[in-house]
């Protein structure tokens, strides 16, 4: 049993780039609850309500959004459509009695406010960072970058999970520059439900691998 039960940050190098599936698949792989604490973008109740759709997660497995806006732009402009301000004193980690996985809002430099991006954010929570990444072209520079700038400002990264058509030499290239290991690497699902995600769970058998890493930043008594 944990002393503190984990809480794990999920975070990409880009738009789009896959978190909200990655999410559900460790929601679902962990038997955890899923907080998006800023939501830029309603439709289908954003990514929440995508992830409670997917998961057909009941209420004691997701916690409300601090913030929510209509426009699926950059979170400091949707704030200011909405003469609203996100405030980084608001966005305090809740307490869980199971393991926790936040999804960020956009990549790591997006800005939460004029005066505050998303990794400071990260800088004050300091919890170790799932980075979800391409596969294919362009994810070298992208990733590296981003490693390079958790790095730098000593934010614990977990691991990498890439997203994408396989490709035969992206991953070893990644874990060879950065020092970083790739826990999971994700296909592109025709359709993406509870039933395929646990396939792929147990397929890659992650029960055990992703454990090993967890323990590493909150041991067991």
């Amino acid at each position: 049993m944990n002393l503190i039960p984990p809480r794990l940050v999920v975070c990409g190098t880009d738009t789009d780039v896959g978190k909200t599936v990655v999410s559900s698949f460790l929601v679902q792989g962990l038997n955890g609850i899923y907080w998006k604490p800023i939501q830029s973008g309603l439709e289908e109740n954003g990514d929440r309500g995508r992830v409670c759709t997917i998961l057909n997660l009941s209420k004691d497995r997701w916690i409300p959004e601090v913030y929510k806006f209509q426009a699926a732009v950059s979170p400091h402009w949707a704030a200011e459509q909405e003469n609203k301000t996100i405030e980084s004193s608001q966005l305090t980690v809740p307490a869980t009695k199971r393991t926790l996985i936040i999804e960020t809002a956009g990549g790591l430099m997006v800005p939460l406010n004029r005066h505050f991006l998303q990794i400071d954010q990260l800088k004050k929570w300091m919890l170790p960072v799932l980075l979800v990444v391409r596969s294919g072209l362009g994810t070298l520079n992208h990733t590296l970058l981003s490693i390079e700038a958790l790095k730098t400002r000593k934010i614990p990264i977990m691991g990498l999970i890439i997203n994408g058509p396989y490709h035969p030499d992206n991953p070893k290239t990644l874990e060879q520059f950065s020092g970083v290991p790739v826990i999971a690497e994700l296909p592109t699902f025709k359709e993406v439900s509870s039933q395929k995600l646990s396939e792929e769970w147990f397929k890659q058998n992650l029960s055990s691998r992703l454990q090993n890493e967890i323990e590493k930043y909150f041991p067991s008594i």
